[in-house]
């Protein structure tokens, strides 16, 4: 690794120490499985390591690019997918239906913030999930917590709760068959421009807020008619009829991280090859850790979930070991503080890490700390919450002088019900009908879009002094 270091960087770090693909097994790790067979698990991860990667190291500097230009203003990101993806419901139709939703979301935030928009799916990979206990007690039988399709099942029994090495084979092909399909989608004609926003003015008709939402899609209209009439149409333009779309997922389950990991031929440097964009999540972000260990010596982007335990010096000593030359686009702060305390524990943050002179992103995670449990014990969302951590998110790096780049959502195509509020309002009486999701609760189809109309309402109130006046390319 490189010696060069951030600002303040102080000589000696992690940062500064040999690393090899398996040096992080000599560290502290948390959230891992415990395989009963340590055989069959070097078996599986010796058979992955001979398996084509899934992405490839040029697509993932070409992502670092874009959001380099995302962390000076000159482009907003929007990563959604499901919480955690399922092996069961794994049809073309749902993956193309949170695609479609994605898109969608992404042409009028486009609009919004006079903008590229960067897409990431929580998609192809997303398969692994961290618990806050090993355990799950049901009835008083206690048995191992759900971990994820990639390491055990669903179902409340002693059989399924057994971490499975050959669920990361399965996972693998779904994963490769996902990124087909997403590959296909994007390059193909499904993302047309025109069509996408048809498809916009179809939930404009159908919302209780149409008439909020109806001034925004007739000034899309407008721009895509006076680009129609400057010869600009799907036929005649690449960039009206494809778009390019990342795949990323927490890079959780190290073992099968590392049988995914490539040297690039033409750098020979080391990438991850089961996705373009990794995160380490809020549990896993030890800075003498094995998550950060591992994904230190891999040149994909990066993303660090920070919660309200964040401490401003460790985050510091994070940037230092995980971004030693303070890259611009290497790394991504996905921020979820909650509604009632992103305005207490984000600004301390965010000085910090502008005081230090790092060069990071910095997106609004609004879900994951607006969880809470239903007198019936399900655990949901309040719409309100997630549109007030986003608003308040901006406010922050108004008065900071920093930039809000994006947004990360648990989101579904599916017409789910799984959060309450929203324009329809959703009750939680309203939960039992189509709660399907085995970890968090998910936004819906029409709750997501709903979500992407309000904050474009934001991003146009706020516009970056650089934003281009033209509706960017997807």
């Amino acid at each position: 690794m490189p010696n060069a270091t951030a600002p303040n960087s102080p000589l000696g770090t992690a940062a500064s120490r040999p690393w090899d693909p398996d040096s992080w097994r000599d560290c502290p790790i948390r959230q891992v499985p415990t395989y009963p067979d340590p055989v069959k698990l070097e078996e599986i991860e010796g058979r992955l390591h001979r398996y084509p990667p899934l992405v490839f190291a040029g697509e993932a500097r070409r992502l670092k690019a874009q959001l380099a230009a995302a962390s000076e203003g000159k482009a907003f990101v929007l990563q959604g997918g499901d919480c955690a993806e399922s092996f069961a419901d794994f049809t073309a139709n749902i993956i193309r239906d949170t695609f479609r939703v994605l898109l969608q979301m992404a042409v009028v935030l486009t609009f919004g913030a006079s903008l590229p928009v960067v897409k990431m799916g929580r998609m192809a990979g997303q398969f692994a999930k961290p618990r806050s206990s090993d355990t799950e007690t049901i009835n008083g039988v206690t048995l191992p917590s759900y971990r994820g399709d990639i390491i055990n099942g669903p179902e409340f029994t002693a059989a399924a709760r057994v971490p499975d090495p050959a669920r990361m084979e399965f996972g693998y092909f779904q994963s490769a068959s996902t990124l087909n399909l997403l590959r296909a989608f994007s390059s193909g004609g499904y993302a047309d421009l025109s069509e996408v926003h048809r498809w916009n003015l179809g939930f404009v008709e159908r919302s209780p807020l149409a008439d909020r939402y109806k001034d925004l899609a007739s000034r899309i209209d407008e721009t895509l008619a006076f680009m129609a009439a400057c010869g600009m149409t799907s036929t005649t333009t690449r960039d009206l009829r494809e778009t390019d779309f990342y795949i990323s997922h927490e890079a959780l389950l190290l073992p099968y991280e590392q049988a995914l990991s490539r040297v690039d031929s033409t750098t020979g440097n080391w990438y991850g090859c089961s996705a373009h964009f990794l995160w380490i999540g809020d549990r896993t972000r030890q800075v003498d850790g094995a998550h950060v260990e591992f994904l230190r010596g891999l040149q994909n982007p990066l993303g660090i979930k920070i919660g309200p335990s964040q401490d401003p010096d460790d985050l510091l000593k994070l940037l230092d070991i995980l971004n030693p030359k303070n890259e611009p686009g290497r790394i991504t702060l996905i921020s979820r503080m909650g509604a009632e305390k992103i305005l207490a524990k984000l600004p301390p943050l965010v000085r910090a890490v502008e005081r230090a002179g790092h060069k990071v992103l910095w997106l609004s995670d609004p879900m994951h700390g607006n969880t809470i449990s239903t007198v019936a014990k399900l655990k949901t969302r309040n719409f309100d919450s997630i549109l007030q951590e986003v608003r308040s998110f901006f406010d922050v790096h108004a008065a900071e002088g920093s930039w809000a780049g994006g947004v990360h959502v648990e989101m579904t195509g599916q017409d789910v019900t799984e959060c309450i509020g929203g324009a329809h309002r959703l009750s939680e009486a309203d939960l039992s009908e189509r709660y399907e999701t085995f970890c968090d609760p998910r936004l819906n189809a029409e709750q997501a879009l709903e979500l992407a109309f309000l904050v474009a309402e934001e991003l146009k109130a706020r516009r970056a002094p650089s934003a281009s006046p033209a509706l960017a390319a997807q």
